[in-house]
């Protein structure tokens, strides 16, 4: 049936109710050049069916990702996402959920916040996590801003193998100080922070060095040794992890010797979307729990003895005086927790496990692949499942070249390291087939 906002009888009330005798009267305060004089200049109204179809034939006009084989990386990865997680996001009670102002009668919530909170402590194996952060980029500068108010030092050091954008984030929050931040040079050879880089730049001031593990070369870096360093001089070491697979592999953070851990889930139960939204995360040791930003969900008991969840932190400047809030973090991002949640739960530490090596070997095979056409890695580091190659071409052009054969080839460095201007940056998931990789590292040799 036809669409009719307003029936006869709604209009003669509305007239009545306003004193006019007509919608015309009513309109006479426009200007006459904007009051329409006749029917609107649109096409006839479609039956559904016929909607349906126009769409439909829209919409194959459009390409979409299946159509191409995509090798991008560089802090945003595609994972397959298992169907459950779609299915139980979807449901009524999860998807309308907000922000918990009244906590305690969120109690559904407030338990998959404390979910999220568990599977991401024993994902970095530190003591405690929180929630509540937008992104890798944002909880890397809030945790640079919690080693300040711990230490009550104002260095920063950043290694210059962490995320460009990263970096940015943290220049930005930390603006007005920019003086005191530095960054850390990395080794051209093996893509990976210098130790002895990290030596000569610490000094007694230094709150914090920031190290990406993998880092943004998809290098390892040798987290123990750096950690060492800062420790010495009583600062804090701070492990950005942004492809979180790789924790199915490697030593978490906390074995590592790190006192904050941040980064991004996104890999987990989180699609592709244009570059948002995005899940931070921020895990820690209990000494540090007062000076997290963001939102902590404790497990109690009630009164009757039965399982309860409260918030047992919630540090923002909305719930407590703004001079003593940590942060001014104020989103909930509970959906695309609960989504990593559903994923890593139904992966387990064993699944976990398998995936991560499944990426290893694609990138692996990817290696050896282009290696047999010549194309080389940038650096000569351990890596998971991502690293720079270089190329003869400018890249920028032998991405065009690759797109238009329904290939993303991977990210140009040149635009974030000058002295990197002939290399791409390349990553393998579980997404990549044999044939995919094949033919994307044959096309990259003609390109």
């Amino acid at each position: 049936m036809p669409y009719i906002p307003h029936t006869d009888k709604d209009v003669s009330e509305i007239l009545k109710a306003v004193g006019a005798s007509s919608v015309d009267e009513i309109l006479e305060s426009l200007p006459a050049a904007l009051r329409a004089r006749g029917p609107l200049n649109l096409p006839k109204g479609l039956s559904e069916q016929e909607l349906k179809g126009l769409l439909k034939g829209l919409s194959e006009k459009n390409s979409t990702v299946e159509e191409y084989s995509s090798f991008l990386g560089a802090g945003a990865y595609n994972h397959y996402i298992p169907s459950a997680v779609g299915s139980l996001l979807s449901r009524s009670e999860f998807y309308t959920a907000y922000t918990p102002y009244q906590p305690e009668i969120s109690q559904g919530t407030l338990q998959a916040v404390f979910e999220y909170q568990t599977l991401v402590c024993q994902l970095t194996a530190m003591d405690v996590s929180n929630a509540s952060l937008y992104d890798g980029a944002s909880a890397t500068a809030e945790a640079v801003l919690m080693a300040r108010r711990i230490t009550g030092k104002d260095g920063v050091l950043l290694s210059g193998a962490l995320h460009p954008e990263y970096r940015d984030t943290v220049q930005t929050y930390l603006k007005g100080s920019n003086d005191r931040i530095s960054e850390v040079l990395y080794c051209t050879q093996a893509g990976a922070t210098l130790p002895e880089a990290l030596k000569g730049a610490v000094n007694d001031n230094t709150a914090c060095v920031v190290i990406q593990h993998p880092n943004f070369f998809g290098s390892l870096e040798d987290i123990e040794r750096l950690g060492e360093i800062i420790h010495e001089k009583k600062g804090l070491l701070i492990v950005v992890t942004n492809e979180a697979v790789s924790l199915g592999l490697l030593k978490p953070p906390g074995e590592l010797g790190a006192d904050i851990a941040v980064g991004d889930n996104q890999s987990f139960g989180n699609p592709l979307n244009y570059g948002g939204p995005y899940l931070g995360y921020m895990a820690t040791k209990n000494e540090f729990i007062r000076q997290m930003p963001g939102r902590l969900v404790g497990q109690t008991v009630d009164r009757n003895g039965k399982t309860a969840f409260c918030l047992t932190f919630s540090t923002r400047e909305q719930h407590i005086r703004r001079e003593r809030a940590t942060s001014n973090i104020c989103t909930n991002h509970g959906l695309c927790a609960l989504a990593a949640s559903i994923h890593m739960a139904s992966l387990g530490s064993r699944g976990l496990k398998k995936l991560a090596l499944l990426n290893l070997s694609k990138a692996e095979y990817l290696k050896e692949r282009l290696n047999s056409f010549g194309i080389k890695t940038a650096f000569n580091s351990r890596t998971f499942n991502e690293f720079a190659v270089r190329v003869d071409k400018d890249p920028d052009a032998v991405l065009k070249a690759l797109l238009k054969r329904s290939i993303m080839g991977g990210l140009s460095l040149k635009r974030f390291y000058p002295g990197l201007a002939h290399h791409i940056l390349v990553a393998a998931t579980e997404m990549n087939s044999k044939e995919d990789i094949d033919r994307f590292a044959a096309e990259l040799s003609k390109a």
